[in-house]
């Protein structure tokens, strides 16, 4: 339960440095950043599987790189189900996913150091 919890904060903080960083993503409240990180998470969940699906042809042709795209749907249809939370435009939703997919997988990273550390 700890560690979703660590995980939930830490995507959290990704999405506000992600606000800060690219230029289009507003953040209007904190509570708006706790439900925008939990709205997020579900939609990659739920969501993303289900396009990534129905993609796969126009993935597969492209190289992979349609799946920028469908990262930049599920931010943006993210951003359209928190209020409090706007990113406008495709471009800012785009960039966003991507500084959002670096940062939690930095995040990632040193949790998975302090697990590890926790088993030695």
């Amino acid at each position: 339960m700890l560690g979703m919890l660590i995980r939930w904060l830490l995507s959290a903080l990704a999405l506000i440095l992600t606000s800060k960083i690219v230029p289009g993503i507003t953040v209007d409240s904190f509570s708006a950043l706790l439900i925008a990180a939990i709205v997020l998470g579900l939609v990659n969940a739920i969501v993303k599987p289900i396009l990534v699906f129905f993609t796969l042809p126009l993935t597969f042709l492209t190289l992979g790189l349609f799946l920028l795209v469908v990262n930049a749907i599920t931010f943006g249809l993210a951003a359209w189900l928190v209020p409090g939370f706007s990113v406008n435009g495709f471009l800012p939703a785009m960039l966003g996913s991507i500084v959002m997919s670096i940062l939690s997988f930095l995040f990632s990273m040193f949790i998975n150091i302090g697990e590890e550390k926790k088993k030695a």
